[in-house]
């Protein structure tokens, strides 16, 4: 909505809203508790007001209460979010709640994200600033968000990035291009701990460089963090560090790319005492490739603060249009392989907990997997991409349960469309894990019918059989459908949904059984 004003200064109000309500039945058989509320909700609204330089906004969130698989500590409703900002030619100042992010987030980083039930959000000040073209300044200071209040400690921060390129007129944008940049940031948090001696002021260094010439592309941050004991870590004193590379080269029908990482002590947060993804300060990216099948996300690898070293390659190929293997329309095929294992320690007992190697694995793995991809379109109407994966997953680490061990799992995806005519459509997915461990096999089947971007019907079933712990042949189906009328969505579903984990970037959370109705709407003005 739109308000025009004097000077031909226009005032603007949008905003964006979500409800997510679900059912509970009781369901014995997949292990579904009874929900006393028989009804939860979670739900939230933005609004954002702007004119010229200026903008303000607020959100309201409710939890009532909060669905299962959500910390509860959220059950309630309120405005935790709400904020002021300026911004003119070369400086912007925020007063308020703000997200924001230092290179690729290994000191610092501020997010949401609704699926996961994670909101770390920043409560305090923030001023950019850009002296000339080719620097920008950033500082930050404030307190975290914890569910409806604020965390007890104080970060402070500052960045710096510099593009080289832009210093100098005279250099060309088909030259390599570089960037640089530097961040500090520092928590403060009074020690009340009777036994131990504790750094009440935690700081943390990164410097980061990105470097691209045509097709090809560098980037890499290391970062650093003083002794920080903390209820992950064990209480132990000894610094941090993290290391964190990409590059990538890619042309016509060809890219390859490679992706390595090391973390050693790097849990970072604003409370020494927080656990779970509470109070979060800093972001550690996962290298392993993220699904949205749901048999091949079954085993998803989450990030190991305390220690972890690992890299990913992928290569994808386009065989061109009318050549053998590419026919009419050509055919991509993609091959990854990714590993992740634990560093190699020695253990020491001044304090400092242990020693590790700087570029050696250690012998405990943790997350491997390869997997290969055809992308092929067959005619007008038919298209199908087939997937197979081998992965091997370390469930007493990345969940940490004991007695497990080592999933190792293949899984096969068949994803089928077929275009009836235009806008409307069949897609079809066939999937299946096969392995010795855990809850041994499981087989997918769904179909769904769309008429884009206005309405979708689905069903699917995930089938676990020869399953260990269970004497009975575990079926969860479920029924989709939705639908769009102008600016909202609408979708509802009912059926069972299996117990697991649900993991976005690296960031996990845990989902349990249910037996019930979910209804969803979304919408913006």
């Amino acid at each position: 909505m739109k308000i025009s004003a004097q000077e031909n200064i226009i005032s603007n109000i949008s905003g964006n809203f979500q409800i997510n309500l679900q059912t509970y039945n009781k369901d014995s058989v997949i292990g579904a508790k009874e929900v006393p509320e028989k009804m939860l909700l979670n739900g939230f609204a933005n609004i954002l007001f702007s004119r010229g330089n200026f903008s303000a906004g607020i959100r309201y969130e409710g939890y009532l209460n909060t669905l299962q698989g959500f910390d509860s500590r959220n059950d309630g409703q309120g405005i935790p979010y709400k904020f002021v900002n300026y911004k003119s030619t070369n400086w912007e100042i925020s007063a308020g709640n703000f997200y924001e992010q230092f290179g690729n987030g290994l000191i610092f980083r501020t997010y949401e994200d609704k699926t996961l039930g994670y909101d770390n959000a920043m409560d305090g000040l923030r001023l950019r600033y850009s002296p000339f073209n080719c620097l920008t300044l950033k500082g930050i200071i404030g307190k975290q968000r914890y569910f409806f209040q604020n965390g007890e400690g104080i970060l402070r921060g500052i960045d710096a990035e510099l593009n080289v390129n832009q210093i100098f007129d005279s250099i060309s944008p088909e030259a390599t291009q570089i960037i640089l940049g530097g961040s500090f940031v520092s928590k403060y948090q009074k020690d009340d701990d009777p036994v131990y001696k504790l750094p009440e002021n935690v700081g943390a260094f990164s410097t980061r460089m990105l470097l691209s010439k045509g097709n090809f592309l560098f980037s890499s941050e290391f970062a650093h963090k003083i002794n920080d004991p903390n209820a992950d870590n064990g209480f132990i004193y000894k610094n941090g560090n993290g290391f964190l590379v990409n590059t990538s080269f890619s042309q016509k029908n060809f890219s390859i790319l490679f992706a390595a990482k090391r973390i050693d002590n790097m849990n970072f947060r604003s409370d020494r005492s927080a656990n779970l993804n509470n109070l979060i300060i800093n972001y550690l990216p996962v290298i392993t490739k993220t699904y949205t099948y749901a048999l091949a996300a079954m085993y998803p690898y989450s990030t190991q603060p305390n220690g972890e070293i690992g890299f990913q390659t992928e290569l994808m190929y386009k065989f061109a249009k009318n050549s053998v293997l590419g026919g009419k329309y050509g055919t991509s095929f993609n091959i990854g392989f990714s590993q992740v294992k634990e560093l190699k320690k020695k253990l020491k007992f001044d304090g400092t907990g242990y020693e590790s190697e700087i570029l050696n694995f250690g012998e405990k793995l943790y997350f491997q997997e390869i997997n290969f991809e055809i992308n092929k379109r067959w005619n007008e109407k038919l298209s199908t991409i087939l997937t197979y994966l081998y992965q091997s997953y370390n469930k007493d680490v990345v969940q940490g349960v004991a007695g497990y061990g080592i999933i190792y799992s293949h899984i096969g995806i068949a994803d089928i469309t077929y275009k009836i005519k235009p806008r409307h459509s069949v897609r079809c997915e066939f999937q299946h894990l096969a392995t010795k461990q855990d809850y041994r096999n499981w087989a997918m089947a769904m179909i769904e019918y769309s008429f884009s971007p206005y309405f979708f019907f689905a069903m699917s079933d995930q089938y676990n059989y020869d399953n260990p712990h269970s004497e009975q042949q575990l079926h969860y189906f479920i029924v989709s459908t939705g639908w769009t009328q102008k600016n909202i969505r609408f979708a509802v579903n009912y059926g069972r949904q299996r117990a697991g984990i649900v993991c976005v970037g690296g960031v996990c959370r845990n989902v349990p059984a249910s037996n019930g109705l979910t209804f969803s709407i979304t919408g913006n003005f």
